[in-house]
């Protein structure tokens, strides 16, 4: 089995305390898989025509863009499928202005590690080749405090969360939610499967982040290729970017206030 090449814990120690309460939480709910009754096109197309009303992200200097991956068991095919195309929203970012990503994910038993800053998709591909998805809960909670954490530093333009469960206290959520909006990070939520009662707590913690929400078909790369290269394009030129960037940039800026 290859090595993985872990990136570091997303918290430092002085908060290990405060970042293990929200492992304590009560579940909610864990997608279930059920193919796609009809063509997520629409939704999408829908999605970005929501965007329009955005403000621009800050283009002094490069974009940054924290890209948060679930990473536990069922997540597997996604992960796969995100490595695939991991390339393309740097290739995106490129044409604007540029990007820098950092890469979170969560899996297993309290495990939730953040990389370092990269700007090539190279680096981000190998950082994420080594990494194998483990069963355990949902760790949303630890993904926005250290994004928060992270802007603190230095602006972070956009976090980026695909997943397929919702299984913490969505108060707690909101609230962690509602404090990156007041700081400007917006949370652009990818959604794998069709359960409603995760799409309702995603869709609320886009919301409160001034950011969007998006579902995609784990059998349709496209979808979600068309979702983070629009993601990559806001992070890295703003809403001006975003309207040439196409279906997946007019699905986001229907929802961008």
């Amino acid at each position: 089995m290859m090595a993985e090449n872990r990136p570091a814990e997303v918290t430092p120690d002085e908060t290990a305390g405060a970042m293990a309460s929200d492992t304590k939480q009560t579940p909610v709910r864990r997608s279930e898989k059920q193919p796609a009754a009809r063509s997520e096109t629409a939704e999408i197309d829908a999605f970005l025509a929501d965007a329009r009303a955005l403000s621009p992200a800050s283009t002094e200097g490069r974009g940054r863009l924290i890209f948060a991956l679930d990473a536990t068991m069922s997540r597997q095919p996604t992960w796969d499928t995100a490595l695939r195309l991991q390339a393309e929203m740097f290739e995106e970012a490129g044409k604007v202005g540029g990007l820098d990503i950092q890469l979170a994910y969560f899996r297993g038993f309290n495990e939730c590690r953040a990389s370092r800053w990269v700007s090539d998709a190279r680096a981000l591909r190998d950082l994420m080749t080594g990494i194998q998805c483990r069963g355990g809960h949902t760790q949303i909670g630890k993904i926005l405090t250290h994004a928060r954490r992270e802007s603190a530093k230095r602006k972070v333009n956009v976090l980026v969360f695909v997943g397929d469960a919702l299984e913490e206290k969505i108060d707690d959520l909101a609230a962690k939610a509602g404090e990156l909006g007041m700081l400007g990070v917006r949370l652009f939520i990818f959604q794998e499967g069709r359960d409603p009662l995760v799409e309702r707590g995603f869709r609320e913690l886009a919301r409160l982040s001034n950011g969007a929400y998006a579902r995609f078909d784990a059998n349709a790369a496209g979808q979600l290729s068309q979702l983070l290269r629009a993601a990559a394009v806001y992070a890295a030129g703003g809403v001006k970017a975003l309207a040439k960037s196409g279906a997946g940039g007019r699905l986001l800026l229907a929802q961008l206030k």
